[in-house]
């Protein structure tokens, strides 16, 4: 199994291991030793598109030079295109969309079997579920929502602990655990919800991921002590819109009551929130997220510009000095903690005096890490129609200055923690450099940078998956350097 695309993609590539393994599927880590390859694909913007069908070629590369018969597309890329994906890709040999998922093995046992079964037929899934987000928890069952565990009369629960299988019950009289654990790494994310009820100008996915939709807090708690028994240290919540969540539960505070809760989680020694929307925010989820043991100070919040104008005719909120309040907010609550959100560049009628004011913005935040996006046509969003549509190049310009920008800026954030006391969480070895390697409170898995840890002569190593105190010595990049107290 491949994953491409984001930390929920992974969480549904786990779940679907766990199914597998449930129906006696044996995963594999090298392609070329597989039956079968599924390729978990993202359909988020133009270059994920081109990596996945990149990862779709690449596998079907594989089919008679070793064991690989078979290769099958599942994930956002297959359940936005489905059929026209297929025909544009013929070295596919199944397209699934999401309703596949719960009956994973019989269709790969189908295909195996010489079977082509009927290509996904995309739709806008927000119309599967009542309009009222009050509404949607009675139907949300009989909905594929990947990653929320939903499990029918088929599957079985493990009796074995839970340290020898990944298909168990946590706890025994309670939520069913479906999921497997692909990697060693001493982190993991952990589906909240799905899906999406905004109607940002840009974005498709609430059309192919569907309305937002909560997972309950029992079967978020039930995963969470999973984890915790199979060697996860960090629980890393994900969603489309984290704070939306519990609106369709009638209790907005939710999350609120919930991070104490998945805090304590035996095993679990810190958890990280992930896609904060700043019109969203609540002064009472900025105290929670500061003052929680265990939780990190770490504000993950999508800001994507700072005009006024820009954001409106993107269908969102905000202003230069609403969000930095908002900063400011977080900081008086936890001085040291990291910020990191995204900007997207070239937008339909974006102006000079746009530019001016994202630079302003992004220049007096002081964020931790920023990345930086250009805008492309997605298909089906709004806008697509817009009128206003740049060149290429100009994008591709607006991009690079920008993202020289953002290095630049983000460098100086993290030269400001230099004698900083960090707690960071050992993730292993870097095989390019051989250094020792993990990530303080305010570095997110992936794209937030890493601490790189000097041990002094003689030291002994830390194991992986050990949180360990270390002052910051320097940087590199945006990685700090830090030395064990």
């Amino acid at each position: 199994m491949v994953t491409l695309g984001c930390a929920r993609n992974e969480v549904d590539s786990e779940e679907l291991a766990g199914r597998l393994a449930a129906e006696g599927w044996l995963l594999v880590d090298d392609a070329a030793k597989a039956d079968i390859a599924v390729i978990n694909t993202c359909g988020f913007v133009q270059q994920a598109k081109k990596d996945s069908i990149d990862a779709l070629l690449e596998a079907s590369e594989l089919r008679g030079s070793g064991r690989t018969q078979k290769v099958v597309a599942v994930g956002c890329l297959a359940e936005r295109y489905g059929e026209q994906l297929a025909a544009e890709l013929p070295e596919a040999d199944a397209v699934l969309g999401f309703d596949s998922y719960a009956d994973m093995s019989s269709h790969l046992t189908s295909i195996l079997n010489g079977n082509k079964p009927a290509s996904h037929v995309p739709s806008d899934r927000r119309r599967l579920l009542p309009l009222s987000p009050a509404s949607r928890q009675a139907s949300a069952a009989s909905v594929a929502l990947p990653g929320h565990g939903h499990s029918g009369p088929e599957m079985l629960v493990s009796t074995a602990p839970a340290s020898e299988t990944v298909f168990g019950a946590a706890p025994a009289s309670g939520p069913r655990v479906i999921r497997a654990r692909l990697d060693g790494r001493p982190w993991a994310p952990l589906k909240i919800a799905s899906g999406c009820d905004r109607r940002c100008a840009f974005c498709a996915i609430p059309m192919f991921r569907g309305s937002f939709v909560s997972r309950r807090p029992a079967d978020v708690l039930a995963e969470a002590r999973w984890l915790g028994e199979h060697d996860v240290k960090e629980i890393f919540l994900v969603s489309e819109n984290s704070t939306s969540y519990g609106k369709d539960l009638g209790d907005l505070s939710l999350l609120e009551t919930m991070l104490p809760e998945i805090a304590a989680v035996d095993g679990i020694e810190r958890v990280r929130v992930s896609y904060l929307q700043p019109a969203e925010i609540r002064m009472d989820l900025l105290d929670v997220m500061a003052s929680t043991p265990g939780v990190v100070p770490y504000f993950d919040i999508s800001f994507q510009h700072a005009s006024e104008q820009l954001l409106r005719r993107m269908r969102r909120f905000g202003s230069p000095q609403a969000f930095l309040d908002l900063i400011d907010q977080v900081r008086a609550r936890a001085p040291l903690a990291g910020i990191r959100s995204n900007v997207i560049v070239g937008f339909p009628g974006e102006t000079q005096e746009d530019l001016d004011e994202l630079e302003a913005f992004l220049t007096a935040a002081r964020l931790d890490v920023v990345g930086v996006f250009g805008y492309s046509d997605e298909d089906g969003t709004e806008a697509q129609t817009l009128e206003g549509k740049f060149d290429r190049h100009v994008i591709a310009d607006r991009v690079a200055h920008f993202t020289t920008l953002v290095e630049e800026l983000n460098i100086q954030r993290a030269e400001e923690r230099i004698g900083e006391r960090v707690e960071v969480l050992v993730d292993g070895i870097d095989e390019d450099t051989d250094e020792l390697t993990g990530r303080a409170a305010h570095q997110g898995p992936d794209v937030d940078g890493a601490t790189i840890l000097r041990l002094r002569p003689g030291a002994q190593a830390p194991a992986v998956g050990e949180i360990i105190a270390a002052v910051v010595l320097g940087t590199e990049g945006i990685d700090l350097i830090a030395e064990p107290e």
